[in-house]
């Protein structure tokens, strides 16, 4: 039986209609793949808002609880203190009560006890889940000098006001929800609960200066004056919200000085930084006080999500009226605040 030839020849593909298959499953991939990236992203996002929720409710019952809400942290004087983080305090209303258990907070959190009853490097290096975004591309430990894991860092942080965090001569703390040495009740927000911020999204890792003694007792009227004014003390480029049982403003706090995701550029060899910067941290000093530019920022774009203090969650937009975000940024400031 004699073949057909062009029967045979039709059995094959041409390197041309080749080329054309690649090239459709090449568009359908390129289609496919930002859908898929989007539903992982709201996947993030929702598990982000989840974690706010599990934050908030830990508020409530804590509040129940005891009647107060916890303190930003319990400072001691004195530059050797390592001040407990309410985000501490917090950790029987998360399910982590066993940890709880074993802390001493009589002490501090690299004595000798709370490293021996954590080994084999502490407390500090738990990682605690529910603090931690799951965008965060940086969920991982702070090394110290011998590449020893010393810290666990944290996404999400304390209200603590504007600009002013806290003055040890009067007691005084900046007026948000959560401040140093002091266990606010519901009936200090006369605000309301539902329009003061608890706690909202930041960075692990921030670029920041801390204690800076000479920082003007007056905010920045914008981002870019931060740079030639409040800079100063002492720098880094990767340890802000790097500690999670830290109580001080610049590891487990934010401030309301500027909008969400404001950018804050400092430039060091070329390089452009987005940092936030803290004079005298809460405790090292009995007379100074602690003023901070602790921006809160997020890896989902466009917004930062919060947790108010009567435990709803929400998504803010980094377009807020700034004088809106102040607002929400007290307790009882007796501002009109328009929807956000």
């Amino acid at each position: 039986m004699t073949k057909n030839p062009s029967r045979s020849s039709r059995l094959a593909f041409t390197l041309v209609e080749l080329l054309v298959v690649i090239a459709i499953i090449g568009i359908l991939v390129g289609l496919l793949l930002p859908a898929v990236q989007a539903a992982r992203e709201a996947a993030r996002r929702m598990s982000c808002s989840n974690n706010l929720k599990q934050i908030g409710l830990a508020l409530q019952n804590y509040e129940s609880a005891l009647k107060t809400f916890p303190p930003s942290t319990v400072s001691i004087g004195g530059s050797a203190s390592q001040p407990w983080s309410a985000h501490a305090f917090l950790l029987p209303y998360l399910e982590g009560g066993n940890v709880h258990s074993r802390i001493d907070y009589n002490v501090g959190y690299h004595n000798g006890t709370n490293k021996a009853n954590f080994p084999p490097n502490g407390v500090a290096t738990l990682r605690v889940p529910v603090y931690l975004c799951p965008s965060e591309p940086n969920d991982q430990a702070r090394l110290d000098a011998n590449g020893n894991p010393e810290h666990y860092p944290i996404n999400y942080c304390l209200n603590v006001g504007s600009y002013l965090i806290y003055n040890p001569s009067n007691r005084a703390d900046g007026g948000g929800a959560f401040g140093p040495n002091r266990s606010n009740k519901v009936s200090g927000f006369i605000d309301g609960l539902s329009n003061t911020l608890g706690l909202s999204e930041v960075k692990t890792y921030t670029p920041r200066f801390h204690d800076h003694v000479g920082i003007p007792s007056t905010s920045p009227a914008n981002a870019a004056l931060v740079s030639s004014g409040y800079t100063g003390g002492a720098w880094s480029i990767n340890s802000g919200h790097t500690e999670w049982v830290c109580g001080r403003a610049i590891h487990t706090g934010f401030t309301t000085t500027f909008a969400p995701n404001t950018k804050v550029p400092h430039i060091v060899s070329g390089v452009v930084y987005d940092i936030d910067v803290t004079s005298n941290r809460e405790g090292r000093s009995q007379t100074d006080p602690t003023y901070g530019i602790i921006t809160s920022r997020s890896h989902h774009t466009g917004l930062v999500n919060v947790v108010l203090m009567d435990g709803s969650v929400r998504g803010v937009a980094s377009s807020i009226a700034i004088e809106t975000w102040r607002a929400l940024g007290t307790r009882d400031g007796a501002e009109v605040i328009d929807e956000f």
